[in-house]
């Protein structure tokens, strides 16, 4: 398992152990040793890790925000951050669900989320700043760690919109 993949691993259950309905989170990721140089309280709870590992530091106070791209478009990271990871619920419904949707997005996703074909989704989308990248998929009808799909393909647009943030 290469290191960025094992903290997304990682960073996927954290925010699964927090359960369902949850607002967008955002984490920046950094190497270990390069934390705990700089961070020199935070050295002890590093100590007997991996210091070429990453960790994820969670980034609080996210505003709320109706387009997570519109976000990461205005988002950009400072040189110490190596990569960032971004967890964020959806609703997938099938094709023939998105036909007749009103024109109105309020209510279409009210719609889509009355849908009875409906599936919760969670997605963990992380990059390095060098273009690494992976996505991780949870479904809330098969909530189990087992049960996560890995992937570069799952969520292109959302990784090329976090690369973005590194460039």
């Amino acid at each position: 398992m290469s290191p960025l993949l094992s903290c997304a691993v990682d960073t996927e259950q954290h925010v699964a152990r927090a359960g369902w309905d949850q607002p967008p989170r955002l984490f920046a990721i950094a190497r270990n040793g390069d934390i705990a140089a700089r961070e020199p309280s935070l050295a002890p709870q590093l100590a007997g890790v991996d210091p070429d590992a990453f960790s994820t530091i969670e980034q609080e106070g996210m505003p709320p925000t109706s387009s997570i791209e519109e976000m990461l478009g205005r988002l950009a990271w400072p040189d110490e951050v190596d990569g960032a990871a971004l967890a964020i619920e959806r609703i997938v419904v099938p094709p023939e669900a998105e036909r007749d949707l009103p024109d109105d997005p309020e209510a279409a996703t009210q719609a889509l989320a009355a849908h009875p074909a409906r599936q919760d989704v969670r997605l963990l989308v992380a990059v390095l700043r060098d273009g690494e990248g992976v996505c991780l998929l949870r479904q809330r009808a098969y909530d189990s760690d087992d049960k996560v799909a890995i992937g570069e393909d799952i969520a292109p647009g959302l990784l090329e919109a976090l690369r973005a943030t590194f460039g």
